[in-house]
């Protein structure tokens, strides 16, 4: 019998996989069942789809065009059969999302509860890291960046922008005096990062011109949540992100400093995730609860 879904489905779990045995293994077939079905395919269309060597898979330009045009093709069958009440009931399955530890502590917990109580068959995996992984093979569904995006094999959804601010505590202030001038940031203590390359300058906007100037201070944190703790405790002045420390300059555990020459940058924030595989359920529904219930401080 003639199983054209099948055979689609079954390339795109190997190509999702990375090999015939993770397909066997995620559609329950066996390995010599999913090869078949590949062959199958290659000659109903008549030319060759996966370049197949002894230790890896590699998709040919007719096996990367094929790939994209059925992915969008099985999720407009997802649609439709869910429009005729056909599909499953609701998102369901494991949802991981990999976050920054800033992003996922700040933005993302406080909404996690009401998201996990409006779909309860799906269960949540969340992992926060500051180190770039890679999304594939950390087998990730949605991964959250923030500034410049470099993946392009990644579909990604704008989620918003949150300006950069300088912040210390009042005891800190107390002790060592407001600054009025990015000229005094030479008598302070500036909190800095250990796993950014320019972390010796901060801009500002002097005269109508965005200029850097040279920042020194005796600590180093390797992740913005430990810089933000550093400031908090009173060690210095920070440079964060406004979603980062909104909360804490509303509480007053946290005062902007120079904000008159804030020159007003940001960085994009962005939802990630495989837009060569058909969207599952549970991550559309995440990224349409994101688009709806987060809010990030500017």
């Amino acid at each position: 019998m003639d199983n054209r879904i099948g055979d689609m489905e079954t390339f795109l779990a190997v190509t999702n996989g990375g090999s015939f045995a993770a397909a066997a293994k995620a559609l329950r077939l066996t390995p010599s069942a999913v090869s078949r079905s590949i062959a199958r395919l290659e000659a109903r269309l008549g030319v060759l789809l996966i370049q197949r060597t002894t230790r890896s898979l590699a998709l040919t330009p007719e096996g990367e065009s094929y790939r994209d045009r059925i992915s969008a093709l099985l999720a407009e069958v997802d649609a439709v059969e869910q429009s005729l009440g056909q599909a499953p009931a609701g998102p369901r399955g494991p949802l991981r999302i990999n976050a920054s530890v800033p992003f996922g502590i700040h933005c993302l917990l406080p909404i996690l509860p009401p998201f996990m109580e409006a779909y309860p068959a799906v269960t949540v995996e969340l992992s926060l890291s500051d180190a770039l992984v890679d999304l594939i093979e950390e087998r990730a569904d949605i991964a959250i960046r923030i500034g410049p995006l470099r993946d392009t094999r990644l579909r990604a959804k704008k989620l918003g922008h949150s300006r950069m601010v300088l912040v210390a505590s009042p005891a800190y202030l107390e002790r060592h005096g407001m600054p009025d001038e990015p000229g005094d940031l030479v008598r302070h203590d500036c909190l800095r990062f250990s796993f950014r390359r320019s972390v010796d300058s901060w801009p500002f906007r002097i005269n109508g011109r965005v200029v850097q100037r040279p920042v020194d201070g005796p600590f180093f944190g390797n992740s913005g949540e430990v810089v933000r703790g550093m400031a908090i405790a009173g060690g210095g002045i920070a440079r964060l992100a406004r979603f980062h420390v909104a909360a804490d300059i509303a509480a007053g555990q946290l005062i902007e400093v120079l904000a008159p020459f804030n020159p007003g940058d940001g960085e994009d924030i962005h939802a990630l995730y495989d837009g060569h595989q058909r969207l599952a359920l549970r991550v559309r529904a995440f990224l349409d609860f994101l688009d709806r219930d987060l809010i990030l401080a500017d």
